[in-house]
């Protein structure tokens, strides 16, 4: 019965935030300076065939009528279509917009479902990395406060930190991928190409994971259960992995739903540093050809994720925790 109560309240809150960023993306989107019309037509094209196309578009309605006719189709689950994306492939501008030739524009759907596996095969990856190298350093500073395992998970956290990930995704572009040449680095042709860009933004995760399992470990440690633990006679192994780190796990996984939740959203200056075809890319080519429709149906997209994995992550701290109370 919780469980239900919670998915209720919490989808509910989920609707209204998905619906709050909608409106405000749309809204945004409509009062920057710029003519979408006018990218669409050329720049040579007459004031009044830009007149005509944006308002056979419905570009020259007022905004709330606008964001009406477009709530209204995504609730019909119709994102609409990409301004300047044809269906059979790249971005074009000049195209034609009359009824006859709508149908040839690509789905905002489909390129979303063409490019979120990519984002999220990266976005996973990266995490497995992160936890690779958060894990057995964060744990045993966690472990030894105020000794040099603790010392070296916050100096490594702050080398970490300071690293611009722009900056070491072309160094190790430059160095591991060509003059190494030992894993491939720009585009995409296999799942070798996922491992660069993964590994960046790994290093970009990890300190936040490092210091939240150092302070969460010593923390359970110091606890009066653990105490008792050892004077009931289990091992140091029992103590840390069936008491201390079941504990501490609670934190950790609040933080990597958030971070893979940002991951998934914003991961744009790394895949637009390896071409990697994914929703970052795709979003910056959108956002270059102001793309509304892709835009809106993006920040939709991934709102929406961000909403649902927390309420998983939430749902599994729980089954952690009894305790804790969302």
């Amino acid at each position: 019965m919780f469980v239900l109560r919670f998915l209720v309240r919490r989808l509910l809150q989920g609707v209204v935030i998905v619906f709050l960023v909608s409106a405000l993306i749309f809204t945004l989107l409509r009062v920057v300076p710029g003519d979408p019309v006018r990218l669409m037509a050329g720049g040579m094209a007459p004031e009044a065939l830009i007149e005509e196309i944006a308002t056979e578009m419905g570009l020259r309605d007022p905004i709330p009528v606008q964001f009406a006719r477009y709530i209204g189709g995504v609730f019909r689950g119709d994102f609409g279509q990409s301004f300047v994306r044809p269906a059979s492939g790249a971005a074009v501008g000049g195209a034609s917009f009359d009824d006859s030739t709508r149908g040839e524009r690509a789905r905002v759907l489909t390129l979303i479902a063409e490019t979120a596996p990519m984002t999220i095969q990266l976005a996973l990856l990266a995490m497995v990395f992160a936890l690779m190298i958060a894990l057995p350093i964060g744990i045993a500073g966690g472990l030894n406060p105020g000794r040099w395992p603790d010392r070296m998970a916050l100096y490594l956290s702050s080398i970490f930190v300071s690293l611009p990930n722009f900056w070491l995704g072309i160094v190790l572009a430059l160095v591991v991928s060509v003059k190494w040449q030992l894993v491939p680095s720009i585009g995409y042709h296999g799942f070798a190409y996922t491992i660069l860009p993964a590994f960046v933004l790994a290093i970009e995760i990890a300190p936040f994971l490092i210091r939240t399992l150092t302070v969460s470990v010593s923390g359970v440690m110091a606890q009066n259960f653990i105490d008792i633990a050892r004077v009931r006679g289990l091992s140091w192994g029992q103590i840390v992995f069936r008491h201390a780190l079941k504990n501490a796990s609670v934190p950790l996984l609040n933080l990597l739903g958030v971070q893979f939740s940002m991951l998934l959203g914003g991961v744009l200056v790394i895949e637009f540093i390896f071409d990697y075809p994914g929703l970052g890319l795709l979003t910056i080519n959108a956002v270059m050809q102001r793309d509304f429709p892709l835009i809106q149906g993006i920040a939709i997209i991934t709102a929406a994720a961000f909403v649902l994995i927390n309420i998983v992550v939430d749902l599994a701290a729980t089954a952690i925790d009894p305790r804790l109370d969302y």
